[in-house]
């Protein structure tokens, strides 16, 4: 099983990575790149929440090596993620890693997002700046990752990955 979960981390992986410089939505300093929120719903259901953290942490990583993210990818993938998979682990529901996903990034990350573009990137931006591009991004992304995990379901395919 843990074959199968590797495998599946690094398709997850490179799809956030080839799929960085063509989907993503520029807003100033940000790239909002709803694929990674799919990437992060998936991620938490189906591998679980320390997947979804690593998977979120190495596209982000690979994104910013590569020049197609910036340095406020990590704090919104990263925490949208733990909050998804954080959730599901609790509740077993979707819609609540849902809930996480946009939460995590959303908000929570959006908001931390303001001191890394302002130490690390020296951005002058208002602290809420980046909530209402981080919400649109991870609502668009975490509806298609909501989609996919019910199109699995409804196909019995996460049943026998479990």
């Amino acid at each position: 099983m843990k074959t199968k979960k590797l495998t599946l981390s690094a398709l997850l992986i490179a799809l956030g990575t080839l799929t960085g410089h063509i989907f993503y939505i520029p807003v100033g300093v940000a790239k909002c790149f709803p694929i990674q929120h799919t990437i992060n719903i998936l991620s938490a259901v189906i591998l679980g929440q320390w997947y979804a953290v690593a998977n979120a942490f190495v596209t982000s990583l690979l994104r910013n090596i590569l020049g197609t993210g910036s340095l406020l990818a990590f704090p919104g993938s990263i925490l949208g993620a733990f909050l998804a998979g954080f959730l599901y682990k609790k509740t077993g529901k979707k819609t609540m890693a849902a809930l996480g996903e946009v939460l995590g990034t959303g908000f929570l990350g959006a908001l931390v997002a303001y001191p890394v573009a302002k130490l690390l990137m020296g951005k002058d931006v208002a602290m809420f700046f980046f909530v209402l591009p981080f919400m649109t991004s991870t609502i668009g992304g975490t509806i298609i990752g909501y989609g996919l995990l019910k199109a699995l379901d409804s196909s019995k395919l996460l049943k026998n990955n479990k």
